[in-house]
């Protein structure tokens, strides 16, 4: 499962880029065109700005699966081991539940809006709220997959805390 998630997560680092370069491209175009031409493309205004909640959404996932998301790990590392693991189980339901609404809302608003056309493109804006159903379904793979791992005991208390080879707490 780990090669699983990390060659996804490389995946989503391609894609990540392939956007932040599509917005480069639209948004340097543009300039040129209104400052050359006094003219532009009306939609990549719109463009750009979905493709920035898509990666911003897309490297959440990353940084999720990498344990890089914010976490106060100040408190866990004064607890005995037994109630550290069994405050980052609770703590891990709680992101799972999180996830859940934002799959069920990010799934009711993407249906709401299929059939909504977006005013610079054209496009469904069901499209724009997906990103929530495509991270929400990511992230409760990867919680619930480390919330294994942290049952199990194959997560060690270094990695409960977040401390990398070589650091201390």
């Amino acid at each position: 499962m780990d090669r699983a998630l990390d060659l996804y997560c490389t995946f989503l680092k391609f894609v990540i880029a392939a956007l932040l370069a599509c917005m480069v491209v639209l948004v340097f175009s543009n300039v040129v065109l209104r400052y050359v031409w006094n003219s532009g493309i009306g939609a990549t205004d719109e463009l750009s700005r979905w493709m920035l909640v898509w990666m911003t959404f897309l490297g959440a996932i990353v940084g999720l699966r990498q344990r890089q998301h914010l976490g106060v790990t100040s408190f866990l590392a004064v607890l005995p081991p037994l109630l550290r693991r069994l405050t980052v189980v609770v703590s891990y339901g709680l992101m799972l539940w999180a996830t859940y609404l934002l799959v069920l809302g990010s799934w009711k608003q993407t249906l709401i809006n299929w059939t909504v056309a977006a005013s610079g493109t054209g496009l469904s804006t069901g499209f724009f709220y997906g990103i929530g159903v495509v991270f929400g379904a990511s992230a409760a793979i990867i919680l619930l997959y480390d919330l294994l791992l942290i049952v199990t005991g194959r997560m060690t208390d270094a990695e409960l805390l977040g401390i990398s080879v070589g650091e201390t707490a």
